[in-house]
């Protein structure tokens, strides 16, 4: 898929991975970008092509104004999301509600609103921004990672539904990345860049899995393996990091 004149609607584009996926996007040449957030008046792009539009993966009623907007979209990224750090046992059930609410209701409405859009526009593609803790849990990121595993499940699912429409539908895993979100993380954090540049090239060799970096992918490769070894080895990582 070339991004050269595509249609591009992008959650959560005010910050962080959103933003450089509109940025990325317009350098590749894309014809239209409708950036989306919670507050359009956060979005700060100096490009005509963008179109600032509000979306809350909280407010169905803005996902469905959202898409009655973007009829000509040919992509969809769905980028937006939170962390409450709200533990599973201990943590406010709101929270981790929220959480779920966010990452696996709030895109799967965006998805079902999109679907519809893309089929009418010849089948497009669906990036589901997803994240390592799909596949492991931590301390902190309990709720999180419980919800991007429903996300990443979802995708599969999605991914398997929208097949006969010819709706390439794209999972991005990562680490940490250098945004808001992970600021009290001291860990490594990659270019936030990277992750709409892996997404966008895999988009061109029709991947529907991204492994944006070495982290995601030792995550993934251990999978098979023993997860008392996985475990032990995590928590020896994260004590250093």
């Amino acid at each position: 898929m070339n991004i050269t004149d595509q249609i591009v609607l992008v959650t959560g584009a005010n910050r962080g991975i959103g933003r450089q996926f509109v940025l990325e996007l317009l350098d590749r040449g894309a014809r239209t970008v409708y950036a989306t957030a919670r507050r359009p008046d956060t979005l700060e792009f100096d490009d005509p092509r963008v179109v600032p539009l509000r979306l809350d993966l909280l407010d169905h009623d803005s996902i469905v104004a959202a898409a009655a907007v973007a009829q000509d979209a040919t992509i969809v990224v769905n980028n937006a999301g939170i962390s409450t750090g709200a533990a599973l046992v201990s943590g406010d059930p709101a929270e981790l509600r929220r959480e779920m609410d966010t990452h696996f209701w709030g895109t799967l409405d965006v998805v079902r609103e999109f679907a519809p859009v893309l089929s009418a526009n010849g089948g497009g593609a669906i990036v589901n921004v997803l994240s390592a803790l799909s596949w492991f849990s931590s301390p902190g990121a309990g709720g999180y990672a419980a919800a991007k595993a429903a996300a990443w499940n979802m995708t599969n699912g999605v991914r398997l539904e929208l097949s006969d429409q010819g709706t390439l539908v794209q999972g991005v895993h990562l680490g940490a990345a250098d945004t808001d979100l992970m600021v009290d993380y001291d860990g490594p954090k990659i270019d936030p860049r990277d992750v709409a540049r892996r997404s966008l090239d895999g988009l061109a060799a029709g991947s529907i899995e991204v492994i944006v970096d070495d982290w995601s992918a030792m995550v993934k490769a251990s999978l098979a393996g023993d997860p008392a070894v996985f475990y032990a080895r995590m928590t020896e990582l994260l004590a250093t990091s």
